[in-house]
This record gives structure tokens, C-alpha cells and sequence, in this order.
């Protein structure tokens, strides 16, 4: 079971918990696999060995299948998520909220409202910034218009 899957209490069966991890990169990946090696995810994500270890140690990512040899092997599932912790790790979400944030998936449904919570309030913090950014380019760019206008009128003067 990955992160994304979580067990009904009622039947004991996997059912999909979080479906928020968005459209999977299938261009990314060999058509009709669902079974990767730690390199291959490495590969895909950009993500360092290391760090897939680490996801796995904090329980970002609890659960990867494992070979009959002990290799990890993950999932197109695992694969989605970890696109999903790419983007909350944009965003600036400490890894903490990141961790309660799987922490609540695997719970179940009946923790929907303090999901909402948690991304409406990363939602917030990430306007502030876009904001705060785009506060900064207007700066930049009158920065820029003065220093391409006085170049402009320096290079005429000494033509």
C-alpha cells in the first residue's frame, strides 16, 4: 500500500484516499510499468537517492514494495505522489506539514476538513510570495527600463 492508498476500515480492501497528486507524467515513463527501481525514480524525479531514503525514514513516503531481494521498488502511484510532494516542497511547506499532511491521507476521509486546512493555508503563503514577487519585478523592471534608457542616451551622446 503507497501513501496514496489508505485501508476501509469496512472492508479491509485499499481504496484511493488522495487523488490531489495530479495528471501522472506518463511521457516520462515506460508505457505499461507500474514497477521501478530506486535509480529509474532518481531518474524521473531529479531526486537524489538519498532523499527518496530519507522521505521513506520521516514517513513522507511509509511504505515501498520491496523486491524479494530487499531492492525498493515503487509505483507509478508513488510516482505521482512524490510529483505532489514536489510541488508542496515549492511552495515552502515545511517538511513537518508535508509528513502530517501523508500522515492524514493514510487516515482516511475523515480527515478532509484539516487537509483543506493545511493546503488553503499553503494556498495563502504562496499568494503572499507571488505577491511579494511581483513587487520585486516591478522594482526590477523600472530598475531595468532606467539603466536600458540612460544606456541608450549615453550611446547616442557618444555617437
Amino acid at each position: 500500500m503507497t501513501v496514496m492508498e489508505t485501508t476501509s476500515e469496512a472492508t479491509g480492501t485499499a481504496t484511493a484516499a488522495d487523488t490531489c497528486a495530479g495528471p501522472p507524467e506518463r511521457e516520462r515513463r515506460p508505457d505499461g510499468r507500474d514497477n521501478y527501481t530506486i535509480s529509474e525514480v532518481v531518474a524521473f524525479t531529479g531526486l537524489s537517492a538519498h532523499t527518496l531514503r530519507w522521505y521513506e525514514r520521516i514517513g513522507l513516503m511509509p511504505h515501498i514494495d520491496r523486491s524479494h531481494t530487499g531492492q525498493r521498488r515503487y509505483s507509478n502511484r508513488d510516482l505521482d505522489w512524490l510529483g505532489l510532494v514536489g510541488k508542496l516542497r515549492l511552495t515552502g511547506m515545511p517538511v513537518a506539514d508535508m509528513v502530517r499532511y501523508a500522515e492524514m491521507v493514510r487516515a482516511g476521509d475523515h480527515t478532509y476538513m484539516e487537509r483543506y486546512e493545511l493546503l488553503e493555508e499553503t494556498r495563502r503563503d504562496v499568494k503572499a510570495r507571488i505577491a511579494e514577487l511581483q513587487d520585486t519585478l516591478a522594482v526590477l523592471d523600472r530598475k531595468i527600463s532606467f539603466y536600458g534608457d540612460a544606456g541608450r542616451a549615453l550611446a547616442s551622446e557618444r555617437s
